[in-house]
């Protein structure tokens, strides 16, 4: 077990907190991350999987357990059943971003939008990972998993991982356990090859965010350039200089509401149906009517509503803090927690309690945490 000297978790996760487990491993090698787990497991010993941390609340007690750090790297490009696309497969420790800037340079398409999201790509399926109306769902094809249960590795499909919005079966959500315990050793992605040269942008979402003409053509690299300093606006570009940056992203999910219960939010409130509106009415002629007209929809389809906009509305603007707390919202955007240096885990858990109590206060909506929480309770 390639174990070294144990490391806080503070140092390994983009919000800077976290106590000191008892024993660090760091697998360079899918090898040595198989063996560590079949180990740990065999044993019955605690573990955690780590990552880029950019996605972990980590309390500040110490962890009784083993932390085991996924460094394995590599892209191997294989050919692919559909005309026109290659698929990847990549590493799970490899970098997300630096996955991506490796598409754009060899002028692949699927993932450009979500330049600059920190953390592995091993982690980018558990969360479905996505930005601008782009998800990593669109061009996964396979992931090889490690799984707990059976200590065997296997090839799974992405149809079986449960994939939806920011979520899957792999994931643990706070207050429960994944519904499947494995780990990810490689993922298999599917890109089209459209080469340097500017093309029609597809997804309207992508489109709007980019401040793009329905027929605009730009190429990958112009859209991983917006794209970044986009985020990086936002402060959601990592920057050790930056304490708008020190954060686990976007902290809360958006919450999905009924369309019933959007309605009764200010008509202000920013939101978006998870469906097209139902069909208008259909005529149909009376020499095709064959006795049957299908039931219309009942309900119309539930809605995503803007978790920043209900929090700033609940009388927390960027920049809000507790007194004498050293976490605080990001100056730059309602929707991360930040560690504007040295807080403890507990400070942020504090902070992330009170927005939910005034949200729910305010607009009966309870938001649920993106982010694993572990030792820390909400």
């Amino acid at each position: 077990m390639p174990e070294i000297d144990p490391v806080p978790l503070a140092q390994l996760t983009t919000l800077r907190v976290g106590g000191t487990p008892r024993r660090t491993v760091e697998a360079r090698t899918r090898d040595e991350l198989v063996d560590t787990l079949r180990d740990l497991w065999s044993e019955n010993e605690p573990w955690l999987v780590v990552g880029g941390g950019s996605n972990l609340l980590f309390g500040d007690d110490d962890f009784e357990g083993t932390v085991v750090l996924v460094r394995t790297e590599g892209v191997e490009r294989l050919s692919s059943p559909h005309e026109g696309r290659v698929r990847l497969r990549i590493q799970a420790g490899h970098p997300w971003d630096d996955l991506v800037a490796q598409t754009v340079a060899a002028g692949l398409s699927g993932i450009e939008a979500m330049s600059g999201i920190p953390g592995t790509t091993g982690a980018a399926p558990i969360q479905n990972v996505g930005a601008y109306g782009q998800e990593i769902v669109e061009t996964l094809v396979e992931v090889e998993l490690l799984d707990e249960a059976t200590g065997e590795v296997a090839t799974v499909p992405a149809s079986e991982l449960g994939l939806g919005l920011r979520t899957s079966v792999l994931k643990k959500h706070y207050g429960s356990v994944p519904e499947r315990s494995a780990v990810i050793l490689s993922v298999t992605l599917e890109l089209r090859q459209v080469g340097h040269g500017d093309v029609p942008v597809q997804g309207a979402q992508l489109r709007t965010a980019l401040g793009l003409a329905e027929d605009a053509a730009v190429s990958l690299g112009w859209i991983r350039e917006t794209v970044l300093a986009t985020r990086a606006r936002k402060g959601m570009v990592l920057d050790d200089a930056d304490n708008d940056t020190w954060s686990a992203g976007s902290f809360f999910q958006n919450p999905v509401v009924s369309a019933e219960f959007a309605a009764t939010l200010p008509p202000e409130a920013p939101r978006w149906p998870m469906a097209p509106e139902p069909a208008a009415d259909t005529i149909i002629p009376l020499d095709r009517f064959e006795g049957f007209i299908p039931p219309r929809p009942t309900s119309l389809p539930p809605v995503k509503v803007s978790a920043a906009w209900l929090i700033e509305h609940a009388g927390m603007a960027k920049g809000f803090r507790l007194p004498r707390s050293r976490a605080s919202l990001s100056t730059k955007h309602a929707l991360a927690l930040t560690n504007r240096g040295s807080a403890s885990a507990e400070e942020v858990a504090a902070l992330a309690r009170l927005i939910q109590q005034r949200v729910q206060s305010e607009f009966g909506i309870l938001l649920q945490p993106e982010p694993v929480l572990v030792g820390v309770e909400l």
